[in-house]
Order: structure tokens, then sequence, then C-alpha cells
């Protein structure tokens, strides 16, 4: 017999950690839990306001789906019950981990992986003064790659002072919609020469229409703009690469099929995350397998992860042990 069971948890950032839209001191989760005989899956997620999201109504979805879940749901079930979000998500993840307990089957094998391999995760600088900025690049120039956060005005100056402080580290920028198109024409040429590898987000999602037929001499990577499969072939008129993470997918479910759809559509996919714990990060290094781009560095913001937690040395990410998940 089955049980579900939800919470949710508050975990501090380590300082302030700002975007285009705004800062944050603490992320927000849910976990989910469903127990079968001596068997337990997990399963953790972050509701996103910009995506219309609240814990509240998140809880309430997961809640919904007690009874169907509990007489023994699939995932392929689940994927019918609710649409994708974080409530999703924290089941579907959930549901993969219970499933490898069962069968002592690791999920990385069940999702068609002969092995999973460690990871060289991206390092995020949030939005702030340009001296601010580089004085944290400077700290972390020893990492492989670092994300800027940008769309606040002097984006180009932050991006400088980042590059003199880390000079052989790969930079992307991301900027959560905080763009206009016009800024964009006049800013991209400038990163190139900066070394800047991608451009995520540039312009709100319900503007990147402009993107079609934009030659921009970085890449740009779709975040917002995509969440399923259901806006690929919109994202692969406007973007060389897609952004896909477990909270907007649904779940790693969507999540693979996503990036399945994105290969055949000969896009480069980043593998990404919103802030959270190791349980959140687990999943999604099945996901980031083979990504040109992996950016799961959401324990590495906070104050402390969940134990056991992923081991992390430096920018390096091993693959999850059983305690943890999958």
């Amino acid at each position: 017999m089955r049980t579900l069971s939800v919470c949710d948890e508050r975990w501090p950032t380590a300082g302030e950690f700002r975007i285009a839209r705004g800062a944050k001191y603490e992320v927000h989760v849910i976990v989910v839990e469903i127990t079968e005989g001596a068997h337990r899956g997990r399963g953790e997620s972050t509701p996103y306001p910009r995506n219309g999201e609240t814990m509240e109504g998140s809880l309430v979805q997961v809640a919904a789906t007690a009874e169907a879940i509990e007489a023994g749901a699939s995932r392929d079930v689940l994927q019918t019950l609710l649409g994708p979000g974080a409530a999703r998500n924290a089941l579907d993840c959930a549901l993969w981990d219970l499933e490898a307990k069962r069968s002592g089957t690791p999920a990385w094998r069940a999702a068609g992986l002969e092995r999973i391999h460690p990871l060289k995760t991206c390092f995020t600088i949030g939005m702030a003064s340009a001296k601010d900025m580089a004085r944290a690049a400077k700290a972390a120039a020893s990492r492989p790659m670092l994300k800027l956060k940008i769309g606040g005005g002097d984006d180009l100056d932050r991006v400088a002072a980042v590059r003199a402080a880390a000079p052989k580290t790969r930079l992307i920028v991301d900027a959560n919609e905080g763009l206009s198109m016009e800024l964009l024409r006049r800013l991209a040429p400038e990163l190139s020469k900066l070394g800047v590898a991608l451009i995520e987000q540039p312009l709100p999602a319900s503007e990147d229409v402009q993107l079609e037929g934009y030659e921009s001499p970085v890449p740009l990577c779709a975040d917002e703009s995509l969440h399923t499969r259901a806006e690929l072939d919109d994202c692969a008129r406007r973007y060389a690469c897609v952004n896909i993470k477990l909270d907007k997918a649904g779940g790693l479910t969507e999540a693979l099929a996503l990036k399945a759809a994105a290969r055949e559509r000969g896009l480069m996919v980043m593998a990404g995350c919103m802030v959270a714990t190791s349980l959140a990060m687990a999943p999604a290094m099945i996901l980031a397998q083979g990504a040109e781009f992996v950016d799961l560095d959401g324990p590495l913001l906070l104050v402390r992860d969940r134990e056991p937690g992923l081991a992390i040395a430096g920018s390096i990410l091993e693959p999850p042990k059983p305690e943890l998940w999958g």
C-alpha cells in the first residue's frame, strides 16, 4: 500500500541572490514523499511566481493527486493528472525514486543511460554592481564557467569587470527577460568580444518573436520561453539552445522527452535548475548527461545543503547516492 505526504521547507541563500526581477534571501521548496512498504521515494521542487505558481497552490495540486497516487498511479498517469510545473515535478521525481528503490535498478539506468558521469556545473553570480560582481568573480575564478545575472542597466560594465577578474573562465550571461531588442543588438557584439559563450533569455518571452531572423554574434538560449515540448518549435526558430528545467517541464519524465525533441531540431541543451537543495539536483543530473551547458549549482548558492546531499568538489558534481535519490 502506498502513502503520499507533502511538506514545504525554507532554505536560506548564501547572501542576497538577485536577478533582473528582484532578490531573494531564501528558497521555499516542496518535498514529496511516496512510501510503499519499506521503500520511500522523494522529490523536491520550487514553485515559481514568474510561472503563476504559489506554494499554497502547488501544495493543493499535490494533495489533489493523493487518491490516484496512493492507488498506484504511474508516472505516465501522472502526466494526465497535472499540467507542467513544480507540483508535478516533485511527484514525478518521487515516483522515479520509488521505482528505483523498489526495483534495485538505478534511475539513470531506467532512463536508458549506460552509466552516469560526474558533471561540471557553472556557478551563478547574482546581479550587483560591477565592483561587487568582479569581487565575486575573482573569488570564483578557478571555476570552469560562471553565469552572470544581468538586465539592470550598466550590463556591459558588469561583464567587463567580471572578465577582467576571471580572464580564463567561460562566461554565460542570463538576462531573465530583462533586455529589449534594441539593447540586445547593441550589447551582443560587445559580449562576443568579451568571450561570452551564451546569452540566456534576453527578451521577455511574450516578445521573443522579434528574435526570428536575428543572427546573434553570441548564441541565444531560451529559458522562460520554454517549458515543455509545446513551445519547442517556436523556440527552434528563435534560439540556438534551450534551458530545460525539471520545475518548468513538470518532472524528469517530460524533461527527457523535451531534451530528445530538442536534439531532433539541432538545438543545444542547457540543463538548468532553480535554487534548491541536492534533492532537486539529483534527478536533473540524469537530464544533464551530454548537455552542452550544465547549470545545477543550486546547493552552492545555499547556506547549507540537505544531508545527505550530492558530493560536490569545486564545480564537480558526483552522481547521487541512493540514500539521496535514485
